[in-house]
């Protein structure tokens, strides 16, 4: 058996990045993987990245989100490629502000990750670590996509299991031939559920289970420190924080 633990879309908060690495911890996976946006939102990026780094050097998969391009190039076209009309000065702002906060050391190592990551399970399941999905950090599985898109996405990859993030709503779906595990969010989730998300996968002999785990947090004391800090658009990252639900 190869057991394998997901997380994703931290943004800079440690409230619930910490209570989802003790969770994990306690899971004893044989892999862990981390699968983007670490930074930009949150109140706490440099000790939100300090603690991906301390998971990396014990052995986890670290790749790349798009925001994390956004923080660490300033570029927002990448980033947010949906925002044909330009990206609204709050994005660039709480990037600019992180970018600052997190110093040159830290942008250093978030420009320096993959965007994708493989695992060969013991079985020789292969399991694909990406962002959004096979070959982007931007196009994701939206709950509500066309199942043409759905299929053209999942063909892009060999992998039977695709490890994923970036819509902050977790969910397993299995298409048969492929199975998506959407992490959803260690730090700010969309679902309604104010708790952080990371999902646990146990691959045995060709079969694979995975399960969405949900971890309980201070949410409001990582709410009021982004209220505090008095960016624009701070007061809606506060209250999806706060909610669990998007805000804007």
């Amino acid at each position: 058996m190869t057991r394998i633990a997901c997380l994703s879309d931290v943004h800079g908060n440690r409230h619930a990045l910490e209570a989802v690495a003790g969770a994990v911890r306690a899971a004893a996976p044989d892999v862990v993987a981390l699968a983007g946006d670490y930074a930009v939102n949150g109140a706490d990026p440099a000790a939100a990245i300090d603690l991906v780094r301390e998971l990396e050097a014990a052995g986890a998969l670290v790749v790349q989100g798009n925001t994390d391009i956004a923080v660490a190039d300033g570029d927002y076209g990448a980033a947010y490629p949906w925002l044909a009309d330009g990206v609204p000065e709050s994005y660039r702002t709480v990037a600019e502000w992180t970018a600052e906060a997190i110093g040159p050391e830290r942008l250093a190592w978030l420009r320096r990750l993959p965007a994708e990551r493989r695992i060969r399970a013991d079985d020789g399941t292969l399991v694909l670590v990406t962002h959004a999905s096979p070959g982007s950090q931007t196009a994701g599985f939206d709950p509500n996509l066309d199942p043409s898109v759905i299929l053209d996405r999942l063909g892009r990859t060999d992998a039977r299991v695709i490890c994923c993030g970036h819509t902050h709503l977790p969910e397993v779906r299995d298409f048969g031939w492929k199975l998506v595990v959407n992490d959803g969010s260690a730090g700010y989730v969309f679902d309604g559920d104010p708790t952080a998300s990371w999902a646990l996968l146990d691959v045995v002999d060709g079969t694979v289970t995975a399960e969405i785990k949900r971890v309980p947090y201070d949410a409001l004391a990582a709410a009021d420190a982004v209220a505090a800090r008095g960016l624009a658009g701070d007061v809606y990252r506060a209250a999806t924080i706060r909610t669990g639900k998007l805000v804007r």
